[in-house]
């Protein structure tokens, strides 16, 4: 599943290619990956006119001219393409998809747009889903409003108060809860937490204070980043241009096990946290 470099890639590259553009119609092939019901989401879509498009956590959102937003959320294979007669983009799960002639059989939704362009929502594995949402009520959506603040929005002292709900969580758990920061997953926990040699599974209560604004302080970082160097893209996601983003040359400790501490180079490991593939230094990050 993408994390927030990656969607923010995505939707930054949506905002150069297809705003401005107008939804002439649509079809597709599965009816369960749009959670609206069809008729209303034909009203809404077609002759509309792509205004923006913006990032909430992990979910994609284009907003309209009708005064609807659609609500995009690619989970595990998901891709979004653009293509005109001149240039095709794509952004999501690298399969040949992206690069390839569309509609193909991962192909669930067909946009038609202006100056015979056309926008793909393609998922190979059905998880992904599209709602249509009035624009002034998007903040009300459960999946939206179930979202804890964005961690590149927040100071240190609005940091500290939402991992404080739970002092006796292990703060890897916590940095992955999307109902406590929307967007972190486990490459930029796991980066994080290395950086600011703080153990996964320690308690939050049992974080000194000056670890714990190292540790916002990195994360904030790493994000940017990540944001910077066009996502991680290290098995499913590459970027709106069809290029792979190049961060994860520049991780300390993701798919590094085995390899030195870049501190202490002692040999880093990969053990289970959070329910999660966590790699870290036993040496640095001491429980």
């Amino acid at each position: 599943m993408p994390e927030l470099p990656e969607v923010e890639t995505v939707v930054r590259g949506l905002n150069e290619h297809l705003v401005g553009h107008t939804i002439t119609s649509f079809d597709f092939d599965w009816p369960k990956t749009i959670k609206t019901p069809i008729e209303i989401f034909k009203k809404e879509i077609e002759g509309a006119k792509v205004l923006s498009a913006e990032r909430r956590g992990k979910l994609i959102i284009i907003n309209l001219s009708s005064n609807h937003s659609i609500l995009i959320h690619l989970k595990m294979t998901g891709q979004l393409v653009y293509k005109s007669p001149k240039l095709q983009y794509g952004a999501g799960h690298p399969n040949d998809s992206l690069i390839s002639k569309l509609p193909d059989k991962s192909t669930r939704i067909h946009f038609k747009l202006d100056d015979n362009s056309e926008f793909f929502f393609n998922d190979f594995r059905k998880f992904g889903w599209v709602e249509m949402v009035p624009t002034t009520d998007k903040h009300l959506h459960k999946f939206i409003a179930s979202l804890g603040p964005e961690p590149l929005e927040i100071t240190y002292l609005q940091f500290k108060e939402v991992l404080f709900k739970y002092p006796n969580a292990q703060i890897k758990a916590k940095l992955l809860d999307q109902h406590v920061l929307a967007g972190v997953g486990n490459i930029y926990a796991d980066e994080s937490l290395w950086a600011a040699k703080i153990h996964p599974q320690v308690k939050i209560k049992d974080i000194p204070e000056v670890k714990l604004e190292t540790l916002f302080a990195e994360l904030q970082a790493v994000l940017n980043l990540s944001i910077e160097k066009g996502g991680s893209s290290s098995v499913n996601y590459i970027k709106v241009d069809g290029k792979t983003g190049s961060y994860l040359s520049f991780a300390n400790v993701y798919k590094k096990e085995g390899g030195p501490c870049p501190r202490c180079a002692v040999p880093l490991i990969r053990t289970v946290a959070a329910g999660r593939g966590t790699r870290l230094c036993p040496n640095c990050q001491k429980i």
